[in-house]
Formats: C-alpha cells, structure tokens, sequence
C-alpha cells in the first residue's frame, strides 16, 4: 500500500509549529504482518453557505490537516470558498448536491433559475426547507437532473478539481428516484460518491453540546475499525452572521447552530482531537486519496 502523499508536506509543517499529531503519520502505513490500518476521512460541508463557514474552513485548512471539503455551489458565498481552495490545492473537493433551503430569512434557490425548475422551489423562489417539504410538492425528477447537473458544471467551471458528491441533508439521495439521478451524473462525469466506498459514517459530534465536542470526537477516535471511516463535520465561526440564523427544522434556541459550528471547529483543532489521532496511530487522508487507491468502478450503492 502506498503512502499517503499529501502526508510528507505536512509533516515538513511541522518545522514551522503545526500540529504535533503530524509527526510519523506517514509510517503508519501497512507493513506485512502489521495489523490493517485504520484511516479517517474529514469531510466538510456546507463551504460557501455564509463567509462564516468560509473563515472557519480556512482556519481548519491552516491547522494543516488533510481534509474532504463538500462545497454548496448554490449559494451566495461558494466564490469565496473557490477562492480559499484555489490557495491549497492538496485538500479534496466535493460538491454538497443541494436542493434545500432551511435557514429562515437567509435563503438561496437553484442555479438553473426559478423558471427551469417550478416544481423544485416554493412560491418564492427558494428551495424547501427540508427533504419532506419538496417531496410534498411532486418535485419533476427531470427538473432534479436538469438542477444537480447545473450544479456540478458550475464547479467543474470554477477550475477546481472536483472529486467527489454528496448530498445537503441527504436529499439528492433520500428516494430512489433522486438516487438514480445523483449516481447517473457522478458516473457521466467521473466523480466518486461519498458512502459508496464501503465507508463507514459518523459525525457524534454534531448533536453534543458544543463544550462537548471534543469528548465526543475523541470517544470516536477510540472505536474506530480498520479501514475508510469518515466523520462529517459542520464548521463555522461564532459571530454576528450565523448568530442571526434559525434553522427552520429545528427548535434550537436562536444562535445555538453558531455555538454549535464553532464547538466543531474548536474541537477538530484542539490538542485533545491530535492526541486521540496519534495515539490510536490513525492515518488522516481524504476523498482524493481514496478514489486514487481504489478506483471509481470500486463504488457500490450503500445497503439501505
């Protein structure tokens, strides 16, 4: 098994003070005889929803961890963010496929236009807030391809390199209709899927108290099993912005989503979080990375 190459520029960050849990990673690879890795994927959603979002992923991007960063090119900030990994071409990219809207007065709508797609927006032009919203309007699966593939060409046209999709609150997925689309698309293009290497899926921390984060990406740590694991996480900074926005779906108090996107990203930065990694000798690497090693024609449509 090869090593992972994005791991030698960052233990050489080392020199300059980055995180210490860096150190050695790259020995961590497969020996024979050894016991089989265990890798974790970061992946990252949500980029270019709010400048926010976009501040807090920088900070991630400079602590120097390899990450998989899920990009909203629906909305009014994914410019800032192409911008932001132009600069650090070593971190993955992946298009968050959205067809949801769920923030109340911050709200964003395709990018083909209301006109080309009716039966995916509400009576103002927006996406639905929720999964169950749209499928209650009989959305037209035809308008779902026509908007997913507008999506993707927008980011193949913003000069990243693009590795793989997944799915704003699962919903280009959720039925077997969307599915079909979501898999017929990534295959036109060439794009891995997330979940569909035989990965294994958390995010705890996302419901624990944003004081709590760490404990719970920790305790994570120390179940991981050998093989692809991914956590997603949800980033963002504490401040005027996402402090003014309510999400629709929930009953969460008013500026708890921004406690909550700041405990995630104070807890992926801490000490804590290196430590449980170098400890458990986990081997960080990304979307890229993994597509690379086993190949598109690996990708299987997950059970359930």
């Amino acid at each position: 098994m090869r090593a992972v190459p994005m791991l030698a520029a960052y233990s050489c960050a080392l020199l300059a003070g980055s995180p210490t849990w860096l150190v050695g990673q790259a020995g961590t690879m497969q020996r024979v005889g050894m016991p089989s890795p265990v890798y974790l994927i970061i992946r990252t959603d949500d980029a270019g929803f709010s400048h926010s979002a976009n501040m807090a992923l920088q900070k991630l991007i400079d602590t120097g961890l390899p990450l998989s960063v899920s990009v909203m090119f629906a909305c009014p900030w994914y410019q800032e963010t192409v911008e932001i990994l132009k600069r650090h071409p070593a971190v993955a990219v992946g298009i968050h496929l959205t067809l949801n809207s769920e923030w109340k007065n911050y709200r964003w709508g395709p990018v083909t236009g209301r006109e080309a797609v009716p039966t995916l927006v509400d009576s103002n032009g927006y996406f639905f807030q929720s999964s169950e919203a749209l499928y209650k309007n009989h959305p037209d699966v035809r308008q779902v391809e026509k908007e997913l593939r507008a999506q993707i060409e927008r980011a193949r046209r913003s000069g990243l390199k693009i590795d793989y999709v997944d799915y704003h609150m699962g919903t280009a997925t959720r039925s077997p209709e969307f599915r079909e689309v979501a898999e017929r698309l990534a295959s036109e293009f060439g794009l891995g899927m997330s979940e569909y290497f035989g990965e294994t899926m958390d995010a705890p921390q996302y419901s624990a108290a944003p004081r709590q984060k760490a404990d719970s990406l920790v305790a994570m740590i120390d179940r991981l099993k050998p093989g692809f694991n991914v956590v997603v996480t949800h980033v963002g900074i504490d401040d005027a912005e996402l402090g003014a926005l309510e999400d629709m779906n929930t009953d969460q108090p008013l500026a708890q989503m921004s406690k909550n996107r700041q405990g995630e990203l104070d807890a992926l930065t801490s000490d804590r979080f290196a430590g449980a990694v170098k400890a458990r000798n986990v081997v960080l690497t990304t979307y890229r990375e993994l597509i690379t090693k086993q190949g598109l024609k690996a990708m299987r449509r997950p059970a359930g």
